[in-house]
């Protein structure tokens, strides 16, 4: 005969041992038993009459744990039953607020408005991230150039990303505008592939923090649930989310709701295990200065701070990889001791001719424009010379010029040096 641990450990042993199990007592959920029956009370109001199987699914817990709730509620004479829900003997019983479990709710409801899936508690969060931390994903340089396919980079710009990706720490792509700085960083997602596990809220000092975020946290499809996994937690690929001049400091602190009680959980708290990409550093409200020095802490030590509006700070971990993307020289970003804390910094340079000619070749058979390679030479020549440097985006837009005007002018689509010489002084500006 097993005990319930061992069990459960066996169970643990044949899948992903990062995966949180369902809590089968009211201890093991993390959370005091007023919280819990509070928010049982809230989900209790949403239909006349529950069961313990909706109330399960509605607060994502076992009904195990949902029971010995509802027993409790009954005990003070919030829940009333009313019968069972269908013919069968076996069938649930269903359950109604009584006059005082209506008020005991709505004072519930005044103190906080959430309701839904049971949050996890701030340990479980934080122990959790440290089972499914991006430091145990090795980026290996097959890995690295297929997350890159695509994109026309010199063979020394992909060895320094490579050490610089595998680290999970901070970089710095800097560098001319246009030259796939931004591109570099998006491809960033396909290095990761494991899955890791996201609250849906999470609770700290009797409030509850909104994590679980459609827009950022990609689930993960077509697996099978596990009967015994904790339905608290959704699996995810690792996040990616992406900011440029709208990032403000305020974005990076708790956001309480208006009359709700109910925290949402700054951006770079929701991409704990993925990447976090601030494009267009430098071109916020807010001095870069600012921005560095906000994440001095989290991006030297790994952990960061964040406060209630009752003024209690805790501390939760900062992991993830956070590239910084931008086309002001560093110098002028920030003194030496702020960039000291950005670990890799990495020049992504002007294409070189025969890098220039690649991308053209690539993006016209995407575009169906016919390309003259003695007529690109001229242009190239003409038009490089100088001054003017060559970017990585200038292809494209020269090409979706000529694809334009030959659809309008009912004319085969070819990259002629006459065209070439009209989409560059119809796409670019001159002094």
């Amino acid at each position: 005969m097993h005990s319930l641990d061992e069990v459960r450990e066996d169970f643990a042993a044949t899948l992903d041992p990062r995966m949180p199990l369902a809590p089968m007592s009211i201890e093991e959920t993390g959370l005091e038993l007023s919280f819990l029956l509070r928010l049982t009370a809230k989900c209790a109001t949403e239909q006349d009459t529950v069961t313990p199987s909706h109330l399960a699914e509605r607060m994502k817990l076992s009904k195990a744990v949902v029971n010995l709730l509802i027993k409790e509620l009954t005990k003070l004479a919030y829940f009333e039953a009313r019968g069972l829900a269908g013919e069968d003997v076996r069938s649930d019983i269903r359950y109604a607020l009584s006059s005082k479990g209506v008020e005991y709710a709505q004072a519930a409801l005044r103190q906080s408005s959430y309701v839904g899936p049971a949050p996890v508690s701030l340990d479980a969060f934080c122990r959790q991230l440290g089972l499914q931390t991006i430091h145990h994903e090795r980026v290996t340089p097959e890995v690295l150039t297929n997350a890159l396919d695509g994109l026309v980079l010199s063979p020394s710009l992909i060895a320094k990303l490579g050490p610089a990706m595998n680290s999970g720490q901070s970089i710095l792509l800097y560098g001319p505008p246009g030259n796939g700085k931004t591109s570099i960083a998006e491809r960033s997602a396909r290095l990761f592939r494991q899955t890791i596990f996201v609250p849906y809220a999470i609770e700290v000092g009797g409030y509850v923090i909104s994590f679980h975020d459609e827009a950022v946290h990609q689930t993960v499809t077509g697996a099978k649930p596990y009967s015994k996994a904790d339905r608290r937690w959704v699996e995810c690929k690792r996040p990616v989310i992406k900011t440029g001049g709208e990032l403000t400091l305020d974005l990076l602190d708790l956001t309480l709701g208006e009359g709700s009680n109910v925290y949402e959980a700054p951006i770079h708290l929701k991409a704990s295990g993925g990447i976090f990409i601030i494009d267009d550093f430098g071109r916020q409200q807010v001095l870069p200065q600012a921005l560095i020095n906000r994440w001095i802490v989290p991006l030297e030590r790994g952990y960061d701070f964040l406060t209630l509006h009752t003024g209690k700070k805790f501390k939760v971990p900062f992991d993830e990889l956070v590239v910084f993307s931008t086309n002001i020289a560093p110098r002028d970003l920030s003194d030496e001791a702020g960039l000291r804390r950005l670990k890799y910094k990495i020049f992504v340079n002007t294409p070189s001719r025969e890098d220039y000619f690649q991308i053209f070749e690539a993006y016209s058979h995407s575009v169906d424009v016919e390309l003259c390679p003695r007529d690109l030479e001229l242009f190239y020549d003409h038009r490089y010379s100088g001054e003017s440097m060559a970017s990585c985006y200038h292809p494209k837009y020269l090409l979706d010029f000529i694809g334009s005007y030959c659809e309008f002018n009912g004319v085969r689509k070819v990259a002629s040096l006459e065209l070439l010489e009209r989409a560059w002084e119809g796409v670019f500006t001159s002094d």
